[in-house]
């Protein structure tokens, strides 16, 4: 979809649908909708007052203008009550509205907007397009049989009144595409089947990402791995065929910035390996490489944005599968830490794999290390499918991420890391162990990752409750939802 800036007013600008937001009535009418309304001679004040449109949260009218002023059509969308009002709804909104266009079948739109609330142009052009793109997303790569169905939107205008408007939205609208797409990237990574989506393309993806920002790219065999000392990655590694990357992104390399390590778990594939998952459901495991997909996405997103940060993009990736070289319960493997580990379940492989990539990070002296990863299925059983997980040594850097969880409306829920969690871990064999008990089992999982960060300020969300969903939100169509992305480029734009 094409989206632009342009002169214009609402009630005054030739288009194929104008789309109007209102409050909840009685909340009276304000802004461009005021003005259609008194360009259409009262017709929405009219709709309003009969109770046919009535402004609730989501609810959206159709009407033809029959000549009253230049657009065709008016999609009229409901805010809700106004004093409930946040940028979490105008992401939503601005969501249905493109949904309903797209299922429509209506290929362009225009759309005025006026700081309300105290809320500026930009702010909202953002939230806007980025609540847009990101519901009209739909995943259609493999589909072959009626693809002449697939609807799109072709082009957006976003209407403003004066040159510094204009550049406040243009500023608005180029934000808002940039993190939109990354999401949309991290969304098809995840949804992508794992015979495709593999090892090999992760580390193909970074390469493309390299090249087109001038990025600094790194790809370690696993050969390479276990000669470095990552026995942990290894171990992991080796179970399958397809080949494991251990991938290092680095942007802003030697330009004096802060230094911040992002480590995305990349299980492109999780069958639990050798203490092998059931069956049902396992067709879902494809999305066990949510956070690679997440850092991949991050790292294209602070480039493009012109973030002034030394990032370190850190992807170990590899499938886990059962094999006459896999690795097995009761085995210990020998971390690049030096620290040793008893494998009790190798269904518990994100940790393993993510120590490395930890104790890897730490070489470049980072400000901040954060990882995120479907770890648990216990962080699911404590949060449900729509938080993420936070868990982290330094409550500076843990209070920043809740912060930006605040501005995109991405929830998080901070979890302890208290000494007490460390006995589920002990070992009579090794240092300690890589799963304790059923019992608090995400914490458990963070517990243990913290033993490869040292004292570097550290955070960890668990991502796996929403990095994929089988209910739609407003925003977030069923499947690979590109979780962490919007909330971390906040944290990163935020970092002062």
């Amino acid at each position: 979809m094409q989206i632009r800036a342009e002169k214009g007013k609402a009630e005054k600008f030739p288009c194929e649908l104008l789309i109007l937001f209102s409050f909840e009535f009685p909340e009276p009418l304000e802004g461009p909708i005021k003005n259609v309304d008194l360009e259409w001679k009262g017709f929405i004040s009219s709709l309003m007052n009969q109770g046919d449109f009535k402004g609730e949260l989501f609810e959206r009218k159709l009407f033809y203008t029959q000549g009253a002023f230049p657009a065709k059509r008016v999609l009229l969308t409901g805010l809700g009550k106004r004093g409930e009002f946040d940028l979490e709804k105008w992401r939503g909104a601005s969501s249905k509205a493109g949904q309903y266009l797209r299922d429509a079948g209506i290929k362009q739109f225009a759309f005025q907007i006026k700081k309300f609330d105290r809320l500026a142009e930009e702010e909202l052009a953002e939230a806007f397009v980025a609540g847009l793109l990101l519901g009209v997303y739909q995943y259609n790569e493999y589909k072959t049989l009626e693809r002449e169905k697939i609807k799109e939107i072709e082009e957006g205008i976003i209407l403003g009144e004066t040159a510094v408007e204009l550049k406040s939205l243009n500023n608005g609208v180029g934000t808002g595409r940039i993190i939109a797409e990354a999401v949309c990237g991290a969304r098809d990574l995840v949804n992508g089947p794992s015979n495709k989506v593999t090892p090999t393309l992760l580390s193909e993806k970074a390469q493309q990402i390299a090249k087109d920002h001038g990025m600094e790219l790194q790809v370690l065999e696993v050969s390479q791995a276990e000669a470095m000392g990552m026995g942990a990655f290894t171990a992991v590694a080796k179970g399958s065929q397809e080949p494991g990357k251990f991938i290092i992104l680095e942007h802003n390399k030697n330009k004096g910035f802060d230094t911040i390590a992002l480590i995305g778990k990349g299980i492109t594939f999780d069958s639990g390996g050798i203490s092998i998952k059931p069956s049902e459901g396992m067709e879902r495991m494809k999305d066990d490489m949510s956070g690679a997909a997440a850092v991949l996405a991050m790292m294209q997103a602070a480039s493009r944005l012109q973030i002034p940060l030394h990032l370190v993009g850190i992807i170990p990736a590899t499938e886990n599968l059962p094999s006459g070289k896999a690795y097995k319960p009761g085995d210990v493997l020998k971390t690049l830490s030096g620290q040793t580990v008893e494998v009790i379940s190798t269904d518990a492989e994100g940790r393993l794999i993510l120590s490395d990539a930890l104790t890897y990070s730490l070489r470049y002296q980072p400000k901040a290390i954060i990882d995120l990863a479907t770890l648990t299925g216990a962080c699911v059983i404590a949060l449900g499918d729509y938080v993420i997980g936070l868990l982290g040594n330094d409550a500076s850097l843990l209070k920043r991420i809740e912060e930006a969880s605040e501005k995109t409306g991405e929830k998080v829920w901070r979890l302890p890391l208290w000494d007490e969690y460390f006995e589920y871990l002990k070992s009579d064999v090794a240092d300690f162990r890589n799963v304790g008990t059923r019992a608090a089992g995400a914490i458990i999982g963070g517990i243990f990752l913290s033993k490869f960060v040292e004292k570097i300020p550290w955070v960890h969300l668990d991502i796996a409750g929403p990095a994929s969903i089988e209910k739609e939100r407003p925003y977030i169509p069923k499947g690979g939802t590109g979780a962490g992305v919007r909330l971390l480029v906040q944290f990163l734009r935020d970092w002062k």
